[in-house]
Formats: C-alpha cells, structure tokens, sequence
C-alpha cells in the first residue's frame, strides 16, 4: 500500500471511531432532534417493514374508547382506567412526568398496590409482578372510570425538602415525594397496603434491550459481591405467561416484566382497562362489580394481531444519536462519569443477540448506559414494595441513552422512577445503596467538572 494512503486512513480512524461511538443503538440510531426524536423507526428497519411499524404506531398513539361502539377495533376501555391511550402515558414515546399542582389527575404516573405476604395460601396468590394484590384495588391504583362511574381514588403527590451540600459549599434542595390517595371510591384499602408510584419510561431501544443475551446479564450480575467493588447487581426473575415459566425480567423499573408482548398487555390490562390472550380478565377485584355491569369490547378486547403490531412498534423506536461528542467539556464529563464509577452499573459496549426475523435488531454493539439488573438505591429512593426478586430498595439500572433530548421532547426534566428529580443533578444526588460511593465521588466535584458531567449526559 502506498505510504499516503496508510496516512489518509490513519487519520480517518479517529473519525470512524466518533463517528461509531455517537450511535449509541448500534446501526439502529437515527439523527433527528425536536420533539419526535423518540418516535423515528430504526434507521436499519427493511422498508417493507415500515408499514407494520406505522401501524403499530396507530395503536399506540389513537385513544380506545367505550364499548359498544363503531370503532370495535378500539373499544373496551376501562370500565376502571388510567388512560385512555398509551401516548398519553409516554408522551412523544418519551418520559412521563408526576402531576403538576393544577392538574386533577396522575396520567402519565401511575401507583402499584399490593399487601406484605404473610402465609404461604398468600404467597401462592401472586398477580402480574409476583405481589399480593391489595384486597379490593387491585395491584394497581385506577384514577379515571367510564362516564357516570366511580373511579377508585385520585393521586396527591407533596413534597418535603431534603439538602445536600457539595464540599464547595454549594447547597442543592431535592424534593421527597409523599403520597396520598384521597376520593377512595369502594371502600377502605387494607392497613398494611404498600405503595409504588412509578412514571413511564422512554419508550426508545426497547427491542435492542429485549435483544440483550440472557447469558450477558447473568455473566454481569454478581450477587454476593465477589469482586468486592461495592457493586451487587441481580437479574430478577419474573413469571413469562407464555412459556409458563420463569424468565429474566428486563423490562420496568424493578425489571418485572419479561419480554415486551408482556409488557405491553399488561399495561392494556392495568393502564387501559383492556383484556387480552395474556391476561384475560378485567382489572377488577372480586369486591368490585363494576366490570361485570359494564359491557366489554369482547373477548379478547386487544386481538393478538393488535398486539404483535404494538410489540413490533415498541421494538423498533430508535435510540437518537449522541451529540457533542467532541466538545472539551463532553469529554471530562464522560471521564469523570466513569472515574466515579458510575459506569460500573450504566455499562456500554454490549452486543445484541442474533434475532430471526428481527434483523434490524440482530448482533448490533451497542452503548444503553444499563446493565439491566436490579441494585439496591438505598433507603431514600426505597419504596418498600417488593416485586419478585427484588426488594423494597432496589431497582433496575435506568437506560440513559437518549437521556439529554428530553426537554426537547418532553418539555421537562424530571427524572427517577418517581419523578421526584427535577433535573439530572438531582437525580444523581439521590443516588445511594450501592451507588453511594459514586454519588461521594460527584459530592466532591468543583463546579466545572459538575457542569462537564451534566454536559456529558446530555451528550447521550
């Protein structure tokens, strides 16, 4: 080879390699900024799958509405609901958010219910993620009904101060969510009722992490510390309808749902109020009449074609591609973002398994910030629900790819599976459990380098 055609490529590999490193979902990613940056198909998607993503997208985007009705394609909402559409929830695809102080309802953020275990007959008795479901709500908090209906209670979020110092000085104010369920509409809830609020992820990468080998998350997890890094990631193990059997949990904040199918009918099931092949029943308890006077949108309410049009949809939303990459204060923030060790739970560089039929999916590197294991967060994140495997302190690494579009697309920033955060700092300054020792190392930061390391994720 001819020695200035050894320099041209040596001088084009540093450009090749930024010009990887920014596709964060593997040839999947898209360029696109604005508020669809979460709601582009994958850039690799076969054209003649584009139509199955678009109509995947329809039922996922239009609401579902009161049977009877003309559109028998889209009825049997409710008749108890948390929405009436999945966008609605996921909003542009992206991030929920917790209710703001004029609005009535919760919509985007929702409230897991359940009751502690106490006998084996009880054990046996679990619902949808492993939990006893609380005696006549259900596992879920449902705040909107069919016209003329009782819903079962409205969400009241408050907020108490909580401060933190960093070693300059400088003082942050978090805020500590304190729940209340007012309106209850059948009855007392049992005493020992536990609560989870939770609002919806970004809908972006999903497929790509469904796609992640079993074997990769197991060889990651490390249960009992061996390594002695602080660390003790575990993979939750979650009953899969179809296989009737357990799986690996990938999918919810504690990584309670197996596989996307499942995860999407069974937010049709609590979020919509809508039935399934997977989970045929109606979301009301024994104690409640309701689904028995109302009329339903059939049997099942979403065919098993709706559903497969969904999962393809949720499967190939592409993760947008990465941004100032080369600007000096990206590149300190990401060297202290890994020098804190944040990277130990928020991993990059994993392959994607071989996928038939899904090649836009299949063996792509990939960089989702999550090794999708469940890590204790300590006492100030816990909710003190467990959830199969995982106990009232721990929850699964968050995705954070994508992460720094979500003002463009979202119009905020709140963060956490609660919401509670109301910026990215804060949301590392609530870090703690297994991520104390990180959130130590960022206490220590001077300004600049706070400021590279928020620089650096809003990269992502």
């Amino acid at each position: 080879m001819k020695p200035h055609l050894i320099c041209a490529l040596v001088a084009l590999l540093p450009t090749f390699a930024m010009a990887y490193d920014i596709k964060s979902g593997g040839k999947t990613s898209v360029k696109k900024e604005g508020s669809n940056a979460y709601s582009i198909p994958a850039a690799n998607l076969p054209l003649n799958k584009r139509l199955d993503f678009s109509v995947g997208n329809s039922f996922f985007r239009n609401p579902w509405v009161q049977a009877p009705a003309s559109t028998d394609g889209r009825d049997g909402l409710g008749p108890l609901f948390n929405t009436n559409g999945c966008q609605n929830c996921h909003i542009k695809d992206g991030r929920g958010h917790p209710p703001e102080k004029e609005d009535l309802h919760a919509v985007s953020m929702l409230v897991r219910l359940s009751i502690p275990a106490m006998t084996l007959e009880q054990k046996k008795a679990y619902i949808k993620d492993g939990s006893i479901i609380e005696p006549t709500y259900g596992g879920q908090l449902q705040d909107f009904a069919l016209q003329d209906q009782v819903p079962e209670g409205q969400i009241d979020i408050t907020y108490t101060d909580v401060f933190v110092q960093f070693k300059d000085g400088t003082m942050v104010t978090l805020r500590k969510p304190r729940l209340k369920i007012t309106d209850l509409g059948y009855g007392e809830m049992h005493p020992d009722t536990q609560f989870s609020v939770r609002v919806a992820p970004p809908m972006i990468g999903l497929g790509l992490l469904e796609s992640i080998p079993d074997e990769t998350l197991l060889a990651w997890a490390d249960e009992q510390d061996l390594n002695n890094d602080g660390i003790s990631g575990k993979v939750n193990q979650v009953w899969d309808i179809e296989k009737g059997d357990f799986s690996v949990g990938r999918f919810g904040w504690k990584a309670g749902q197996p596989t996307l199918m499942q995860q999407n009918a069974a937010a049709f099931n609590g979020d919509v109020g809508l039935t399934s092949h997977l989970f045929p029943n109606e979301n009301c308890t024994s104690k409640q009449t309701i689904c028995n006077d109302m009329p339903n949108g059939g049997e099942p309410e979403v065919s098993q074609n709706i559903l497969e049009f969904v999962e393809f949809y949720s499967q190939h939303l592409a993760v947008p591609i990465r941004r100032n990459v080369n600007e000096p204060a990206v590149q300190l923030g990401q060297k202290i973002f890994v020098e804190a060790g944040c990277e130990s739970c928020h991993k990059t560089g994993v392959k994607t398994a071989k996928r038939p039929g899904l090649s836009a999916l299949s063996e792509q590197l990939i960089h989702p910030y999550t090794d999708m294991l469940l890590h204790d967060m300590g006492e100030g994140l816990a909710d003190h629900r467990p959830e199969y495997l995982a106990n009232g302190r721990e929850w699964r690494t968050a995705p954070l790819w994508g992460i720094g579009y979500t003002e463009e697309v979202n119009d905020h920033t709140y963060f956490l599976h609660d919401g509670r955060a109301r910026n990215l700092m804060e949301a590392l300054l609530w870090h703690g459990g297994e991520a104390e020792t990180a959130k130590q190392n960022i206490l220590v930061l001077n300004k600049k380098e706070r400021d590279a390391l928020i620089e650096f994720l809003n990269s992502l």
